[in-house]
């Protein structure tokens, strides 16, 4: 039997739609109010165009709510990193054994609007250009502007899935302090765009995700279903040359290509007015240390843990927590218990991949072109083999299982040793001692069950 009482979600993003799509199919009443416009009739007016990873954590929350084949039908799938060594010939780094283990490029506005479709298939009802201004959580109120309106409405209960920007967030702390810091990265990020090669082909290798890796800065290029790549120059904002400060405009951008990227430049005709014109992104970490206030509103998504995208599992994440959420408001539940039951669950996982995502940018743009790890890579996929079950890399435990991130992240550090230990001094792994290796397999890892 359903709940009579409504679940109100601020924001019609990727994860405000999933999660209305979920309590509606539940037999929840669902309202959903977004500030920006409905896409389906002005565009997408996102924020960051960063396309998205979709992994195995992500595909299993659409497909709980339906929405799978539609998504799937934007989606070009990615095999592993295609790196491009400086003068070097560009190779291919699978992210698993074999095409069963990949990850999907999409694009986060055609996803928002294949969700859009969903939750109002589903039943809920969204209301576009309607923005949260204020919240009395005392009254079970709050005030809606937008297109001329100015209107108070009661609710329930709130969700926040406002982004890491999120308002409700802001007035709960009003209520109640949540221990709120963010931790800024000192770089950012600057979009540009290879559009398609002559007769609409992709002019790249279109199902992998290429990498430029240059040490303290790095370029990736992730495909599109419409034949371009969205390319992504990371580097610092301040410092020496090359920063944010010292390549200030597109000549200064098109000096760098030439030098570090030089088999990129004849693929962004556009380079020039892209840098210039399009903003340098902020790249940051948001910490909580509550996420919800009793049973009045709960945050999830990026309004509850912001994370940099060096994982793609930002998405994959937050639809987690979605499925999480939905499967805790069973009927009849508190919405205080559900909350407390859904953050104590969540808040670990939550951790642990923000603090996996910064450590994979260290990789992505320093390690992936590196002896040592090109031979711990080769070896992680060896001790697959011989320990099945007992041994899974790292990368296989994020993206293509459903483990608990904070359980992923214990056993990583654990196979980095175990790695590490095996590999010194090695050249190539002819001169690995296969007993002893083994033995340390067999000693600090246990059997693991997806």
């Amino acid at each position: 039997m359903s709940d009579p009482r409504t679940i109100t979600i601020i924001g019609a993003g990727l994860a405000g739609t999933l999660l209305a799509t979920l309590l509606a199919q539940r037999g929840w009443t669902v309202e959903v109010f977004e500030r920006r416009g409905d896409p389906r009739m002005h565009g997408y007016a996102g924020g960051r165009s960063i396309n998205l990873a979709l992994a195995e954590r992500g595909l299993h929350a659409l497909r709980q709510a339906g929405a799978d084949l539609g998504v799937m039908q934007q989606a070009v799938m990615m095999r592993g990193r295609m790196v491009h060594p400086l003068g070097g010939t560009p190779e291919l780094q699978r992210y698993g054994r074999d095409d069963s283990e990949v990850i999907w490029s999409i694009n986060r506005g055609e996803l928002n609007i294949v969700l859009i479709e969903a939750a109002e298939a589903a039943g809920a009802t969204l209301h576009f250009d309607r923005r949260l201004e204020d919240v009395d959580f005392a009254a079970g109120t709050m005030r809606v502007l937008g297109e001329g309106h100015d209107e108070r409405r009661a609710f329930d209960t709130l969700v926040g899935a406002d982004g890491a920007g999120s308002t409700l967030r802001a007035r709960m702390m009003r209520m109640q302090d949540l221990g709120e810091r963010t931790e800024w990265l000192d770089h950012g990020y600057k979009e540009l765009e290879i559009p398609p090669g002559p007769g609409g082909a992709f002019r790249i290798e279109p199902n992998a995700l290429h990498i430029w890796p240059r040490g303290h800065y790095m370029c990736i290029a992730l495909p599109n279903d419409e034949r371009t790549f969205t390319v992504t120059l990371f580097m610092p904002h301040e410092g020496p040359y090359p920063s944010f400060a010292t390549v200030d405009d597109g000549p200064a951008a098109r000096a760098l290509f030439e030098a570090q990227f030089a088999d990129a430049v004849p693929l962004i005709p556009m380079l020039e007015e892209d840098y210039e014109r399009n903003p340098t992104g902020m790249l940051g970490t948001l910490y909580l240390d509550r996420w919800h206030l009793d049973g009045r509103a709960v945050l999830l998504g990026d309004a509850a843990h912001a994370m940099v995208p060096f994982h793609g599992q930002g998405m994959n994440c937050a639809f987690e927590d979605c499925v999480a959420l939905a499967d805790r408001l069973a009927p009849g539940v508190e919405f205080a218990d559900a909350y407390a039951a859904f953050a104590a669950e969540r808040m670990p996982d939550a951790a642990a991949i923000q603090h996996m995502a910064l450590e994979n940018y260290i990789e992505m743009r320093d390690r992936v072109d590196d002896h040592d790890y090109r031979l711990q890579r080769a070896l992680e996929l060896l001790l697959q083999e011989r320990h099945p079950g007992r041994f899974v890399p790292h990368y296989a435990m994020v993206s293509f299982m459903r483990i608990p991130y904070s359980v992923a992240l214990a056993r990583s550090e654990l196979q980095r040793g175990i790695l590490a230990r095996a590999t010194a001094g090695l050249a190539s792994l002819d001169a690995v001692d296969w007993a002893a290796l083994d033995a340390d397999v067999r000693a600090r890892l246990t059997p693991i069950a997806d």
